[in-house]
C-alpha cells in the first residue's frame, strides 16, 4: 500500500497533528510525486534514524547529496558543478541555465535585445553577482566603498482591518506585512542614469568579547543604516531586515524532500519539552494561487525554487517575468519615473516579459542541480569525535542530519535519494541578538530557518571567506554558533563550557560537511 509520509506510526501521527490549522499545505503541485510503499518507508526510517555509533561514518554519509554529489574539487568551482546524476541532455540544459544565471542584463533599450531590462532600480546585474561562484555572499572588506551581496528587506505591518487572500486567513499564526509605501520590499542601492538609488547602505560594528573555557572570542555586532534615502522618509513603521546571499547547492533535493516528513519534525508548542519549538513557516504561491510550505530564503518565505528564482529576477535585477510580471521590478506607484521608464519587453516572442517562460524554467533546472560535493575526512577522529559532540550536544533538534527525498517521475536527479542537509527546514527562534524583528509569513522578527550546513567547510574556497549567518557578521564557525541563542542558547552555552580540544573537534566535523 503506497504511503507519502515515513510510514513509522510515530512520525505519521506527529506530521497529521503539525498540518492542524494549515488547510491544503501538505500539497506538492511542484512535484510529479510517486508515493512510496509500506517497504520503501520503512527502509527510510531505518536509514533517517541518527546514529548512536560514532566510531565510523554512516554507510553512504560521504554523499551528503546521495547519487547527485560530485567529486570534491579544490578550486572556487566546488560549488559551480551539476549533480553527477545528471543525463547528457540535462548536463546540456544546465549549462544553458548558468549562462543566464550569469548573464549581465544591461538597461533598454540596447542593442543586445536578449539582455535588455535592467532597473531602473537594482542590486545586481546578474544572479552570479550575489550568488559569487554559486555560493555565500558577504559584507563589504575594509576599503570597499559598497556593499556585497548584501541588502534590506522592507515592510511595514498591515493594518488590523487588512483582509488576508483567502486561503491565508486560515493559517495560523500568518503576520500579514505590507511592503513599505514608497521602496517596496526591497531597498535597491544602484540605479540607471536618470534615476536616484533607493539608499546607499552603510555598515559599522562594535567588537564584542565572549569569555570560552580556555580562551576568549570576539563578536562584531553591527548597525545597518539606510542612508541617503533618494525618494523621500521611510514610513515611520518601517521594518528593515540585512541579507546575505546564501550558497546555492542542494536547492531542488531540499525542494523534494517531503512536507510530511519537514511537518513530522515541527514541535510548535514544545510537547516534548526538549526547549526546541521547530515550526514550518506557511507562505503563498505566486505560481499555484495557493498556501504552501516555505522551504528557500532565510525565514523560508519561498516555495519552490522557481518561484525564489522569479522573485531574485525581478527584486534584485528589476527584471519581469511569469510570476511577476511587472517590468518595474520592485519599484512602487510612489516611484512615478520608475514605473514609466522604458523596459526589455518591447520584443516578439517573448511573451511580452524580459524573462520568458523558458529562460525561467532554464534558470530552475540550473538551481536546482547545482551540485553538493562529497564531504571529506569523514572518518577522520577528529570528525568523528566532533560528530559525537554535534548530535550529544543537541544540535541535530534543529540541524536534522538525513532525508530521503520523494520519488519523482520527471526529475531523476533529485529522485528518492538519501541526503544529509543537516536542516530542519523549520523556523526557530534564535533570540535577540540576532532578531531583525522584521515578520515574513508566519516568521516573527526573531525566527529564521535552520540553514542547510553541507557545503559550509568549503566557503573559503569558494567564496573566498567565512562569514555566516544571514548578514554575515559571523566571521568564523565559532562565532556563528556563540550568536546562537533562543531554542540555541543551551547548545551554545554548552560550546563556551567546552574544553579546547571539543571545541576544535566540533570544528573539525563541521569543516567536513
Amino acid at each position: 500500500m503506497p504511503v507519502t509520509a515515513l510510514g513509522h506510526t510515530t512520525i505519521l501521527l506527529l506530521g497529521l497533528a503539525t498540518t492542524a490549522g494549515f488547510a491544503g499545505v501538505t500539497d506538492e503541485p511542484h512535484l510529479s510525486i510517486v508515493p512510496r510503499t509500506v517497504a520503501e518507508a520503512a527502509r527510510v526510517q531505518a536509514v533517517t534514524t541518527p546514529t548512536t555509533d560514532f566510531t565510523t561514518a554512516n554507510r553512504y554519509e560521504v554523499n551528503s547529496a546521495g547519487a547527485a554529489t560530485v567529486r570534491a574539487r579544490a578550486d572556487a568551482d566546488a560549488f559551480s558543478q551539476a549533480s553527477a546524476n545528471i543525463s547528457f541532455e540535462g548536463e546540456l540544459t544546465f549549462k544553458v541555465g548558468n549562462g543566464f544565471f550569469r548573464k549581465l542584463w544591461v538597461s533598454s533599450p540596447a542593442s543586445t535585445l536578449a539582455s535588455d531590462g535592467l532597473g531602473p532600480l537594482y542590486n545586481a546585474r546578474s544572479c552570479q553577482r550575489c550568488h559569487l561562484k554559486d555560493g555565500r555572499g558577504h559584507t563589504p572588506e575594509p576599503g570597499e566603498e559598497s556593499a556585497v551581496s548584501i541588502f534590506l528587506r522592507t515592510s511595514i505591518p498591515a493594518p488590523d482591518d487588512y483582509a488576508l487572500p483567502e486561503g491565508l486567513a486560515a493559517i495560523d499564526g500568518y503576520l500579514a506585512t505590507l511592503p513599505e509605501p514608497t521602496y517596496g520590499s526591497q531597498l535597491q542601492d544602484l540605479s540607471l542614469p536618470g534615476h536616484a538609488p533607493e539608499i546607499r547602505l552603510d555598515i559599522t560594528y562594535e567588537e564584542r568579547e565572549v569569555a570560552l573555557n580556555g580562551g576568549v572570542a570576539s563578536l562584531r555586532v553591527p548597525t545597518y543604516t539606510p542612508a541617503d534615502p533618494g525618494y523621500g522618509a521611510f514610513h515611520p513603521d518601517a521594518m528593515f531586515s540585512p541579507r546575505i546571499a546564501p550558497q546555492m547547492i542542494g536547492l531542488g533535493l531540499l525542494e523534494a524532500i517531503p512536507t510530511a516528513d519537514i511537518l513530522a519534525n515541527a514541535d510548535p508548542n514544545d510537547v516534548d519539552g526538549d526547549g526546541i519549538s521547530g515550526r514550518p513557516n506557511i507562505t503563498w504561491s505566486v505560481e499555484y494561487d495557493m498556501p504552501m510550505l516555505g522551504r528557500f530564503g532565510l525565514k523560508a518565505g519561498n516555495p519552490t525554487v522557481r518561484q525564489q528564482s522569479a522573485g531574485a529576477f525581478s527584486g534584485d535585477i528589476g527584471i519581469s517575468n511569469p510570476l511577476f510580471p511587472g517590468g518595474w521590478g520592485d519599484c512602487t506607484e510612489a516611484q512615478i519615473n520608475c514605473r514609466s521608464a522604458r523596459n526589455g519587453e518591447e520584443v516578439e516572442n517573448r511573451e511580452n516579459l524580459e524573462v520568458d517562460t523558458e529562460g525561467l524554467d532554464l534558470v530552475t533546472f540550473y538551481s536546482r542541480n547545482l551540485a553538493v560535493p562529497a564531504r571529506r575526512n569523514v572518518d577522520a577522529s577528529d570528525v568523528l569525535r566532533g560528530k559525537e559532540i554535534f548530535y550529544d550536544t543537541g544540535c541535530i533538534a534543529c540541524h536534522t542530519p538525513a532525508y530521503v527525498t520523494h520519488r519523482l517521475e520527471d526529475q531523476p536527479e533529485q529522485s528518492f535519494q538519501l541526503i544529509w542537509p543537516y536542516s530542519d527546514m523549520l523556523l526557530h527562534d534564535m533570540g535577540p541578538g540576532l532578531a531583525d524583528n522584521r515578520p515574513e509569513a508566519r516568521a516573527t522578527g526573531q525566527e529564521w530557518r535552520t540553514p542547510p550546513l553541507w557545503g559550509i567547510g568549503l566557503t573559503r574556497q569558494v567564496s573566498g571567506h567565512t562569514y555566516f549567518l544571514h548578514d554575515g557578521r559571523a566571521r568564523s564557525l565559532l562565532e556563528a554558533i556563540l550568536w546562537h541563542g533562543g531554542e540555541a542558547q543551551a547548545a551554545r552555552d554548552a560550546v563556551v563550557g567546552m574544553a579546547p580540544s571539543d571545541r576544535d573537534d566540533l570544528i573539525a566535523f563541521l569543516e567536513s560537511l
